[in-house]
């Protein structure tokens, strides 16, 4: 299966040096659990993107330190091409950014949430069973580092699964796109390491928090093998 992966921001020196990118992670993760997929990286912020969007089985969209309401140049451009995806019926699937994306392109709206950091692992209950999510599970823990949030579905949305923290934690906009605020290409070291680069950002109670929770399950095995499930469901 071939997926064109939108990268959307860069790691890091000193973490790169260290884990890798954001493209590294997405490879890592399909090459453990699902080696059957190929991925072709496209650097989102210099805008560059396939000349046929058809090329490819389905899309996916990384996170990002950035907003998907700022006012630049390559977040504007991403979300005219994401809105290409959607009226092409082109599976697309969004990762935190990318998740929050959905909403910024399709008509909802998204903004800083009054909950705060979501760090560390979260647990989200599945509120509506899709045929794609085998494994089954009832709810699934994935690590997570986000302030923003969809507030807003767009038209033709739908909540897959939430928590009490972000209740739109897992979204699909008529029936090709996905959207899934967490991270399940990143490890548990990285972000242990992430969120000690960002204590000013973030604040020393929320990491320290987050911090306890990293030896939680995840299910990031999982949640991999849905998002492929769900590119290749024709009836998704």
């Amino acid at each position: 299966m071939k997926i064109g992966l939108l990268k959307c921001d860069r790691v890091d020196r000193d973490l790169r040096m260290k884990f890798g990118d954001h493209s590294d992670f997405f490879l890592d993760l399909f090459q453990k659990y699902t080696p059957s997929v190929s991925l072709d990286v496209f650097d989102a912020q210099k805008e560059a993107y396939p000349e046929e969007i058809t090329d490819y089985h389905g899309y996916i969209c990384t996170g990002s330190r950035f907003s998907v309401y700022d006012d630049e140049p390559w977040v504007r451009r991403l979300r005219v091409f994401i809105k290409d995806l959607y009226d092409n019926r082109i599976k697309f699937v969004g990762i935190c950014f990318g998740h929050q994306m959905i909403a910024e392109a399709l008509g909802g709206r998204c903004s800083l949430s009054d909950n705060g950091w979501g760090l560390g692992v979260k647990t989200a209950a599945v509120y509506k069973r899709q045929a794609w999510m085998d494994p089954a599970l009832d709810k699934y823990s994935i690590l997570v580092s986000h302030r923003d949030q969809i507030e807003a579905l767009p038209p033709e949305g739908s909540i897959i699964a939430g928590n009490d923290h972000c209740p739109r934690s897992m979204i699909s906009v008529g029936g090709h796109f996905l959207g899934i605020q967490g991270h399940p290409e990143f490890t548990r070291p990285f972000l242990r390491e992430l969120m000690q680069s960002r204590l000013d950002l973030m604040g020393r109670e929320a990491v320290s928090g987050a911090a306890k929770t990293l030896e939680q399950k995840t299910d990031e095995a999982i949640v991999a093998q849905w998002i492929i499930n769900f590119i290749d469901n024709t009836e998704a």
